[in-house]
């Protein structure tokens, strides 16, 4: 959705200084740790933590680029394409740096220097998207063949397009594999209707690889119509591109769809980055909700899977079908489904190790549940929430809130609540909630308008969390603002002016509101980010934080705010208020949290121990993505990468750029 009217957000009361770090001249350890980075986010497992502990809480205030790279390959918007947003986390296997632009070429470059190494142009044809969507990829996947020689595609690149297609490189080359698909290609689309169009059903996330399998959700456009696109996950052979299996999310009470035909439709869709325990052969699936987001009145119980974890079995007699599932929330009309990736990992407990699964969510909760049954492992309560459901809908009168650990949100935002920088503004945000439901979380939609604090941006999104290992410590970094969604009877909806309901352009100009049709039902819906006139969210600060739990006790162990106003103010003076973001953070064995997500184009360094900022650096684009890091030789450097290339509330752009410490004299 646009935020345009959000850059003069950044008015504020109190100005942070960041300080220097004065120490000892930097080392350059030799011997240490090297590690690559070679899944979306380092391993299957998401963890997104690495080993590397070259660049230290002593040293990390001089890091300095060392190289950029700048493909040419985004836009700002026209009348033939969308607007880009530079999402891709890097992989880094085999000597080789390896992502996707959001147009969905696939550059190969030396990861030490920035210098390309090969690039392929998929000639992408979808470039006009439907409502607020950017074009994006945030990532590729990496596959090597054991059972065959050295000759070409024993080592491939999978990548997922805008165009719906599964394409298999040489990652030596970046020429398809001929042997996969169609000369490559696999047409992702072809078995879902005779009514999908380009813009409602393609990839954006990285594929999965789990031994001999290339696993592919997809994201499903929201709030179009009842009779959306499938929702299935499916798993090729990743030398053929033969399909091995699918996952049709019907629920268990209903007639399951031939996986040769064409899928059911209008069930839970997987837009987000899954997870794998390789071990176990499972595959973990974060869902959307069933569509249309903000009414449930017609989906005849297909949201069973829906805003839920899902554990699927990937090989044997059991292939493709459901270990368990847990949802974390009940006929979802909020948009909150999950768009973090699965957190992997062992909880310690008075009775011993247990195998866990983490499930953080845009109302700020992190489920933390047994990998093997799906059993929550840490208290789970289900509530009562406000009930009053628009006619023709229904509620679920509780849902799950995890007590341990407590939710990472505020609870509610009343009136009273309301926040504004002068008695003016703040008067004109009391008025905005005041005319709305309020009642905090779980405010059903209604005709009479609500607020949904958390909105559908969270909370914790896409960027998901980063956790060590060691201490099982969980950085997440989440978004506060507030959003007014309300449903607009069909025959109002209808007679708007076209130009109103700004559906071709994603929002109408100059504002933030955004108009979604869902055909099918009764209404249409509105939703728009609340403000006051002086572009200030009408909840208090921190509009962004960075947060750090304990998963071993459930709690949390400290909380800042993340991002400034920088870029966003009429005049140069920022405030380190914490700012709406979105990308994710990394965590090393050194004890640092890598982060960009701001729109002040900022990557910052963070101390895991206390939550305290040790550095920061200058980017050309803001880098709404994840950040990765990598050492390839015991002799080399360790790298810090990100991707700047702007999103909705900052220009767009093209750049990766590389940090690392000075060379030694």
């Amino acid at each position: 959705m646009r935020l345009e009217p959000y850059r003069w957000m950044a008015l504020a009361v109190v100005l942070l200084t960041i300080q220097g770090c004065d120490g000892p001249p930097p080392d350059i350890d030799l011997g240490g740790p090297t590690g690559e980075w070679r899944h979306y986010g380092r391993g299957l497992d998401g963890l997104r933590h690495s080993p590397l502990d070259q660049i230290r809480p002593d040293n990390v205030a001089r890091l300095e680029e060392v190289w950029r790279y700048e493909s040419g390959d985004f836009s700002e918007g026209d009348a033939n394409q969308t607007r880009t947003s530079l999402q891709v986390t890097p992989i880094v296997v085999a000597g080789r740096l390896v992502f996707c632009t959001p147009f969905n070429r696939v550059i190969a470059l030396d990861p030490e220097s920035g210098e390309e190494l090969w690039q392929f142009d998929p000639e992408l044809r979808q470039r006009k998207l439907h409502g607020a969507y950017p074009l994006t990829c945030r990532g590729v996947s990496y596959w090597q063949d054991d059972a065959a020689g050295d000759g070409e595609c024993r080592e491939r690149i999978f990548t997922g397009t805008q165009d719906a297609e599964l394409i298999a490189l040489d990652a030596a080359t970046g020429r398809p594999c001929a042997d996969f698909g169609d000369g490559g290609r696999l047409a992702l689309r072809d078995d879902l209707g005779e009514d999908v169009p380009a813009w409602e059903y393609y990839v954006t996330s990285a594929p999965l690889v789990l031994d001999d399998l290339v696993v592919v959700g997809a994201l499903v456009a929201d709030n179009v119509r009842v009779d959306a696109p499938p929702g299935v996950v499916r798993a090729f052979d990743a030398r053929s591109g033969e399909l091995a299996w699918a996952w049709d999310p019907t629920p268990p009470d209903q007639p399951p769809s031939h996986r040769e035909g064409p899928y059911r439709r209008a069930t839970a869709n997987v837009w987000a980055p899954m997870a794998a325990d390789a071990q176990r052969k499972l595959l973990f699936v974060p869902t959307g909700n069933a569509p249309p987001d903000y009414f449930g009145g017609e989906r005849q119980g297909l949201d069973y899977y829906s805003s839920s974890v899902v554990a699927i079995h990937t090989h044997g007699e059991r292939a493709g079908e459901v270990a368990w599932r847990y949802q974390t929330v009940h006929h979802d009309l909020w948009d909150y489904d999950i768009g973090a990736q699965p957190t992997l990992f062992d909880l310690h407990t008075a009775d011993g190790t247990v195998p866990a699964v983490a499930v953080s969510t845009k109302m700020g909760h992190v489920f933390v549940l047994d990998r093997e049954s799906g059993e929550p492992l840490h208290p789970v309560a289900e509530r009562p929430v406000p009930q009053g459901a628009a006619p023709g809908d229904h509620l679920s009168p509780t849902q799950p809130f995890p007590l341990k650990p407590p939710t990472l949100y505020p609870p509610r935002l009343t009136a009273e609540d309301a926040w504004g920088l002068t008695f003016w503004d703040r008067g004109r945000c009391r008025r905005e909630i005041e005319a709305r439901r309020s009642e905090g979380l779980f405010t059903p939609p209604s005709v009479q308008g609500s607020v949904h604090f958390p909105g559908a941006l969270g909370g914790i999104n896409w960027g998901s969390g980063a956790l060590d290992p060691e201490t099982n410590v969980l950085v997440v970094n989440q978004s506060r603002i507030p959003t007014g969604v309300m449903l607009v009877p069909r025959e109002e909806y209808e007679a708007l002016p076209e130009e109103e309901k700004g559906v071709a352009e994603g929002g109408l100009p100059g504002t933030t509101k955004l108009y979604g049709e869902m055909r099918g039902t009764p209404y249409a819906v509105r939703r728009e980010i609340l403000l006051s006139p002086l572009g200030m969210p009408c909840s208090a600060p921190p509009w962004g934080t960075l947060t750090a739990v304990d998963l071993n006790a459930g709690e949390i162990l400290w909380e800042v705010p993340l991002g400034s106003t920088r870029g966003q103010a009429p005049w140069p003076l920022w405030f380190d208020l914490g700012v709406p973001n979105i990308g994710g953070p990394i965590v090393t064995a050194s004890g640092l949290i890598f982060i960009a997500a701001t729109p002040d184009r900022y990557l910052r360094g963070f101390d895991l121990a206390s939550g305290e900022e040790l550095w920061r650096a200058d980017l050309p684009y803001a880098g709404h993505a994840t950040p990765l890091t990598y050492r390839l030789r015991p002799d080399s450097r360790q790298f810090v990468v990100i991707a700047a290339g702007g999103h909705a509330v900052s220009e767009p752009g093209d750049a990766i750029v590389a940090f690392a410490l000075p060379e030694p004299e």
